[in-house]
Formats: structure tokens, C-alpha cells, sequence
């Protein structure tokens, strides 16, 4: 059985995309980190990462997610905010946050992670935090070029009218290639 490795996510406008687009352009500018940047047309919210699954199990997580969503509405989110994981001094994914309607999507991802767990995908174990991945930094940079990287993170201000809708989650599947991963749609399920 052939396996896909996958993952449930929200797709972004592509006028978000180019305002990231641009962001990613002033960080480059000013970093001297080695850095993997995110292709700006492949950056998307993801609801739940699942790794490789069997072609035969697309169509019962689309089920699951048909589920997850009844009663849950269209919302709007906002790009807002520059921000990095663990910490400034220690950078290791450099990201974008969200505002808006975050109470409606945590409570869309919780319904998504807990209806796949019938299916025996484990349960996220920490808290979710919505972001929207803009870069990862090598693990050959020197602790002085993450150090770098964060302050150049903290003194660069990135505001957007990025105001998005949140009207379908998407079941993605990730094919690596030596370019960087490609994305493609396996299933769409539409909040109502």
C-alpha cells in the first residue's frame, strides 16, 4: 500500500502570500544566519501534522474531518505579529502570528485532533499555538548568528491588513523533493 505523508491544514490567500512574500525579503536583507526559507506559496496554517498515512485511509479522514467541523461557521483571522520559537537569544523557527478569531480556530483544531484520534493518530500533547512558519534556522548556525537573527526578528515590525478567511480545511499531502516540499489538496472540507 502506498503511503503519503500528510498533514490538515488552512490555505492562505495569495495576497497574504505576497505580503510574506516581502517579509521574508527584509529578513533576508539582514540575517546572516543560515537559514531554510518557506517557499511563500507553500506557507499554510497547520491544524495537525499526521505523517505518513496509506493512500486507503484519505478518504476516512476526510469523514473525520466532515465530522470535526459540523457547526463551526466561516471565521476571520489576522496576520499579525513577528515572532520566533523557543526565544530571541536562541532562534530556531522564525514565524508570523495570528489574531482574530483564535478562540474559534482552537476550538476547530481540538475537534480535528480529538476526531483523528479515533483513527489512531495521537493526540497533540502541547498546547496549540497558531503561526504561520515563515523560516527554520539550520542547525549549523553558531549561537551568535541565532542570537543575531533574533534581534534583527525583535527590531523589524511587521503589521498587514492580512485579514483571512477561515471557510474549508484542506487534507494536504507533502512530497519532498531536492527543491523543497510540494503540497497538494488530497480532500477539502468546507465549514458551513
Amino acid at each position: 500500500m502506498e503511503q503519503i505523508r500528510s498533514f490538515i491544514a488552512v490555505e492562505l490567500t495569495d495576497e497574504l502570500k505576497l505580503a510574506l512574500t516581502r517579509l521574508q525579503g527584509r529578513l533576508k536583507s539582514g540575517s546572516q544566519a543560515p537559514v531554510k526559507w518557506v517557499d511563500p506559496y507553500n506557507i499554510h496554517l497547520t491544524l495537525k501534522f499526521l505523517g505518513n498515512i496509506s493512500t486507503d485511509m484519505a478518504g476516512k479522514i476526510t469523514v473525520a474531518l466532515e465530522e470535526a467541523v459540523r457547526g463551526i461557521s466561516p471565521f476571520r483571522l489576522e496576520v499579525k505579529g513577528l515572532g520566533v520559537f523557543p526565544s530571541l537569544k536562541r532562534v530556531q523557527v522564525v514565524w508570523v502570528g495570528l489574531t482574530g478569531e483564535v478562540d474559534r480556530l482552537s476550538q476547530l483544531q481540538r475537534r480535528i485532533d480529538s476526531g483523528l484520534a479515533s483513527l489512531g493518530f495521537t493526540p497533540e500533547s502541547r498546547p496549540f499555538t497558531p503561526h504561520l512558519t515563515l523560516a527554520r534556522v539550520r542547525d549549523r548556525a553558531t549561537p551568535q548568528e541565532r542570537q543575531n537573527l533574533g534581534q534583527l526578528i525583535d527590531s523589524t515590525g511587521f503589521e498587514t491588513t492580512g485579514n483571512f478567511n477561515v471557510g474549508s480545511v484542506h487534507l494536504m499531502r507533502s512530497q519532498l523533493t531536492r527543491e523543497g516540499a510540494v503540497y497538494s489538496r488530497i480532500g477539502s472540507v468546507k465549514l458551513k
